[in-house]
């Protein structure tokens, strides 16, 4: 895999909370912005989504993929692509949840990604991209879950 693009943002609300929503895939659409639709394919022992096939439009990087995913509680979710489509030859990625310090009662939210193409494209506007995911998703995951 390439480099991965890192961000973070506080969300007011337990690591709980957080990790529900992150879990709740077919709402994607209605906040994270580039994905278009979400279907759970197959769910884990654990009762959450283990794969998961995803449309999304990107602007640079449009795709459908699957991605299969390892829950480690409410702390930490990591996933990779099993299933590559026509643009994308792998994605990993992967959220990590901590108190955040200072702020009794929020969480510290921390988004990796890091996406590998089929088609050629200079690696600064791979990055920007995947900055563009990354804070776009950190920005509608901290709206949905603060105003649950």
């Amino acid at each position: 895999m390439a480099d991965r693009t890192t961000s973070s943002v506080t969300v007011e609300a337990a690591p709980a909370a957080v990790m529900a929503v992150i879990a709740d895939f077919p709402s994607y659409p209605e906040w994270a912005g580039q994905v278009k639709s979400a279907e759970v394919r197959t769910t884990g022992a654990d009762g959450r989504p283990a794969t998961v096939r995803f449309v999304l439009d990107a602007g640079v990087i449009s795709d459908e993929y699957t991605l299969a995913y390892r829950w480690d509680g409410d702390r930490a979710v990591d996933w990779e692509m099993v299933e590559a489509g026509r643009m994308m030859s792998g994605l990993t990625g992967g959220y990590r949840l901590a108190d955040a310090a200072g702020a009794p009662g929020a969480t510290e939210v921390t988004y990796e990604l890091a996406v590998d193409l089929k088609v050629p494209m200079i690696g600064m506007v791979r990055r920007k991209a995947e900055r563009v995911i990354v804070d776009t998703a950190l920005r509608g995951l901290k709206k949905r879950v603060e105003r649950r």
